[in-house]
């Protein structure tokens, strides 16, 4: 996983350390005001690869009201552009998490987790500007509403294909 803002001064360096794929996702966020953007999904060509782009208007939730999640055939780039605060867990996936719905060899290449109160999550904190890289070990549980006060929230997410950034 990997966490940051896209304002923070460190940012173009960052980008520099990546797949060309995945570092142009990142410098769409930036370079594009996405709080005024149309919600839906879109298919977008960023450095020469096929990417899905989604615009999601959605309220944050109580932590319990979510399910674990994680994707095998995209890295998941998340972005809040607006409202929150939003918080989200992350864990690495040691397959040892009981699967609730499969939907991985679906166009949504999606499988959720049933929650386990065993299981030691990290919490990160999300702030306009900032993003999150799940790759296909990091599970992920987006949209964990701050103090458990929903708020409104502009999340953004750039799915890269994984093997585009294998090359």
């Amino acid at each position: 996983m990997l966490y940051g803002n896209i304002h923070n001064e460190f940012f173009t360096t960052q980008l520099k350390l990546l797949p060309a794929p995945l570092a142009a996702a990142l410098e769409f966020l930036r370079d594009n005001d996405m709080k005024a953007h149309q919600p839906g999904k879109f298919d977008i060509t960023l450095a020469d690869t096929d990417m899905i782009l989604q615009v999601l208007d959605l309220e944050t939730k109580p932590r319990e009201e979510l399910r674990p999640e994680i994707h095998r055939k995209y890295i998941d780039v998340q972005f809040l552009a607006d409202g929150g605060p939003e918080n989200a867990a992350y864990w690495n996936d040691e397959g040892k998490s009981t699967v609730s719905e499969n939907l991985l060899n679906t166009p949504r290449d999606i499988l959720f987790y049933e929650n386990d109160p065993a299981i030691r999550e990290g919490i990160i904190p999300l702030e306009v500007g900032t993003f999150a890289v799940y790759f296909p070990w990091d599970v992920h549980v987006p949209a964990i509403a701050v103090n458990d006060s929903p708020a409104k929230i502009r999340k953004i997410v750039v799915k890269v294909p994984l093997d585009s950034c294998m090359k």
